[in-house]
């Protein structure tokens, strides 16, 4: 199937969406920070990299106020993005940023700013969903949300019929970028699992052990990588895409590292997973920019 060309969102959409995703990645870790280390799972005993509030850094006050003024500049990109797609009446869209805000805050929980709705115990990643989270929040949805606007805004609606027919790639996309994400947070349990026990929190590394989470990050590499061609395909035998396969070595030296590393040996392989999928995100964006 060869695809369409695919309209371009006007450059405010995707600057505005571009700050509305950075700051809620990073809320999302400021305030993770806090709420950790107000549960118990930032002790001494800690393996991982630096937390600010454990190490004194900060106090946990200033910690949750930092998570508040970041996440506020998520909320008013969020709003700033209603106004320009001119989308006041989407009750979708308004609960894809009104849930990733308050998802942000959840996603560790705490007394800050939970509490005062009385939802102190709520938290995705205690509860081990985190998983799903990354891939749903951090994949799917901030991914696919610009096309989405050009689809539905009415003032594009010459793009409309153009981005229906494209929503099968885009899907397949976003796919590959939620499973590379999630890899991120999977080897971050794994790595973290025996000190996440005594805090209760029950991760997937925690709940169903080693040998699934590497299962796990292992199979989203596979899927991700096989998906490249099928848009090879999808694409009529176009070269260019397989331009994401050149990050596949990478990929595979994490993989092994990931499988035979346990422990503080991991820390590098957060980092090192989250390259992963900055690289196969460049060579796909190049390969879909050039075809």
């Amino acid at each position: 199937m060869a695809a369409a060309a695919c309209p371009t969102a006007p450059l405010t959409w995707q600057l505005v969406w571009l700050l509305f995703c950075v700051t809620v990645q990073l809320g999302t870790n400021i305030h993770n920070d806090y709420a950790d280390f107000v549960r118990g799972a930032d002790t001494d005993q800690r393996i991982g990299h630096a937390r600010a509030t454990a190490l004194g850094w900060w106090t946990p006050a200033e910690t949750c106020r930092a998570a508040t003024v970041t996440l506020s500049i998520t909320t008013a990109a969020g709003v700033s993005l209603v106004a320009l797609a001119e989308q006041w009446h989407n009750a979708f869209l308004w609960f894809l940023i009104g849930s990733s805000v308050f998802n942000a805050f959840a996603y560790t929980g705490g007394p800050y700013p939970l509490g005062y709705l009385g939802l102190e115990h709520v938290s995705i990643a205690y509860s081990g969903a985190g998983d799903v989270f990354v891939f749903l929040y951090f994949g799917l949805t901030a991914t696919l949300m610009v096309p989405y606007l050009l689809t539905v805004s009415s003032g594009h609606s010459s793009s409309s019929s153009e981005m229906t027919t494209l929503w099968p790639q885009m899907a397949l996309y976003s796919i590959q970028v939620g499973l590379l994400a999630t890899n991120i947070i999977v080897v971050n349990n794994l790595r973290d699992r025996h000190t996440d026990v005594s805090a209760s929190k029950l991760t997937t590394s925690v709940r169903f052990g080693r040998r699934f989470s590497i299962i796990e990050y292992t199979a989203c590499l596979v899927i991700s990588y096989s998906l490249v061609l099928v848009d090879f395909v999808w694409a009529d035998w176009s070269l260019l895409r397989l331009l994401p396969l050149v990050s596949l070595p990478v990929a595979y030296r994490e993989m092994i590292s990931v499988i035979q590393k346990d422990g503080a040996d991991l820390n590098e392989h957060v980092g090192g997973t989250a390259k992963v999928q900055f690289l196969f995100c460049i060579l796909l964006s190049v390969a879909l920019r050039l075809s």
